[in-house]
């Protein structure tokens, strides 16, 4: 009879334990301890892509264009940089990589097989563009704030021409729509392009594509 008073003592007095109670309420607590450090370590390490721009396809890399370089498994090869006026990057064991004038997936495969020759085996390369070169043009004449503008994030190939005189303050009192002139600089040459802005509506199409690097110059009205 003692020894069964003893057993239920002891019995007892573990229940009355905290750490009996938790296990015994909480038995999925103690193994997911491990899993919410791995979430958060995998937040920690989440790629430079999350924080990445959506590039059209087949997007160009640019000078002063800003990219992510990740190689899976290997945090310490992780970078991020704008490329240099030369269109370089400088990428850990590599040094400085020429990536101006290629895709984003173009330089998934150069960097790939650099890291191939001499350093890691099969490696899982990624590469984000971050964000674009300030590509800018130029607009003078009859517009309320003539000089050098951003083109914005949103369209880093081009924008409208209205949109570009709006960012330009819209027009003049004395301006002229009718007499816009826009040059363009190319490989052949200067190109100069005659528009008359009164044909287009905004929004509806059939505009005047504004490229980066581009003068416009908004005439004046002949009274």
């Amino acid at each position: 009879m003692r020894a069964g008073t003893e057993g239920w003592l002891a019995i007892a007095l573990a229940l009355s334990l905290p750490g009996f109670m938790l296990a015994q309420t909480m038995p999925g607590t103690a193994a997911s301890q491990p899993a919410a450090t791995s979430t958060s370590r995998a937040v920690a390490s989440a790629p430079a892509s999350a924080g990445g721009v959506s590039a059209p396809a087949g997007y160009i890399l640019s000078p002063t264009d800003q990219v992510a370089v990740e190689v899976f498994g290997e945090d310490d090869l992780r970078t991020s940089g704008r490329l240099n006026p030369e269109g370089n990057l400088s990428v850990p064991l590599l040094g400085s990589i020429h990536l101006a004038g290629l895709t984003l997936t173009q330089a998934v495969s150069k960097l790939t097989e650099l890291y191939s020759r001499d350093y890691l085996v099969n490696p899982k390369i990624n590469v984000t563009l971050l964000s674009y070169a300030k590509r800018r043009f130029s607009i003078l004449g009859q517009v309320n704030k003539p000089g050098s503008i951003e083109m914005p994030d949103s369209s880093p190939e081009g924008i409208d021409l209205l949109e570009a005189i709006a960012l330009a303050g819209g027009y003049t009192r004395i301006a002229s729509p009718e007499r816009i002139t826009v040059r363009r600089q190319s490989a052949s040459g200067d190109q100069v392009f005659k528009v008359n802005a009164k044909r287009f509506t905004k929004g509806k199409g059939g505009g005047f594509l504004v490229e980066p690097g581009d003068t416009i110059n908004v005439g004046e009205s002949i009274f």
